[in-house]
């Protein structure tokens, strides 16, 4: 076991590395290797850099298993790399190129946020995080196929834990490209889906349902969850939606979606809970995330049932996945 110190010495420095994995997805190194070690001089020529600082980050990142110099100046893939190739059904190449860039630079404003409470992000870009992504297809993509390698391996998880086959038709809010319900229409045939999101979201998230022949099953709504939600659905879904707002703002979607259930309808919204004590949580450090880019915040289950019952709804369970996400399940509070 390392000693305290350089343990949390490694800690400190830890921004070293993920900006190294920044660079090499952004090079696609792990995609240039696909077919077998490549010398470095080939490398830069193909990714137009030099040669000396590409070996040097290489080297880095070969150090510590992403990468292995196979000979002199020379590198292949490793186990761990392979999740940095775009083709990898598991890629984390989004995830590393949404950290290592405006996250990254949002992070250095940290302090900023603790000493005023104010949003990070807003004050290093000049605007909303969704705003923002709404002016910059680029990131926006970045940030879609993030999501989606982040949370597309868990929504089996999610549909192993709860049984969406006793609702006729489930309300995604806030969906995204769609995949979490296209996902749980391909297990219930015989629930039918309502794709809920702002307006060029959806038009997207339609040709991801005709490609997979789940357009005929689906309606596609536009519009603002501040603003108001479809009615007429048996389950409304809200996954990863409450965790990007404050408590004002994540209890005027929860009340729009009270105004729109009747009451046998369910919600269910899937984040992250955050238990008591000190043990270690991948959540506690996605709060911090979530305070500097959106201006949100993960939650305890107090702190679910406070923000359901102000907008009507009674907290009626949680259920745990095989990750690190719950289904914080609720009804009108009649």
């Amino acid at each position: 076991m390392k000693p305290e110190r350089d343990a949390l010495a490694e800690k400190i420095t830890a921004n070293w590395i993920s900006q190294a994995i920044y660079v090499a997805c952004k090079l696609e190194i792990a995609d240039r290797l696909a077919s077998g070690p490549c010398p470095i001089d080939d490398l830069a020529t193909a990714c137009d850099c030099d040669a000396d600082s590409l070996f040097r980050v290489l080297r880095a990142l070969s150090s510590i298993g992403i990468f292995e110099e196979t000979q002199d100046r020379c590198f292949g893939l490793t186990s761990q790399a392979e999740y940095l190739k775009t083709d990898s059904s598991e890629s984390l190449r989004p995830l590393a190129l949404l950290m290592g860039s405006e996250i990254y630079h949002t992070f250095g404003h940290l302090l900023h946020s603790v000493k005023t409470g104010e949003i990070a992000f807003d004050a290093v870009y000049g605007q909303p995080y969704f705003d923002y992504l709404s002016e910059h297809p680029e990131s926006a993509a970045v940030f879609d196929a993030a999501m989606s390698s982040s949370h597309g391996h868990k929504s089996e998880a999610i549909i192993d834990a709860y049984n969406f086959s006793d609702f006729p038709v489930i309300a995604d809010i806030g969906g995204g490209n769609g995949s979490t319900l296209a996902a749980i229409l391909e297990r219930n045939p015989n629930s039918r889906g309502v794709l809920f999101d702002l307006p060029h979201v959806v038009e997207r998230a339609r040709q991801q349902f005709e490609s997979c022949g789940l357009a005929e099953r689906c309606s596609f709504v536009g519009g603002n969850f501040f603003d108001s939600i479809p009615s007429g659905a048996d389950l409304y879904l809200l996954r990863h939606i409450l965790h990007d707002w404050n408590d004002e703002r994540s209890q005027q979607i929860l009340t729009n979606c009270a105004n729109a259930m009747s009451r046998d309808s369910h919600l269910v919204a899937v984040d992250g809970v955050i238990p008591p004590g000190n043990d270690p949580m991948g959540t506690k450090l996605l709060d911090l995330t979530m305070m500097l880019i959106p201006g949100g915040r993960e939650r305890s289950k107090v702190e679910f049932q406070t923000i359901y019952e102000k907008a009507g709804l009674k907290l009626e369970r949680i259920l745990p996945t095989q990750h690190e996400i719950s289904l914080i399940e609720g009804k009108l509070d009649t």
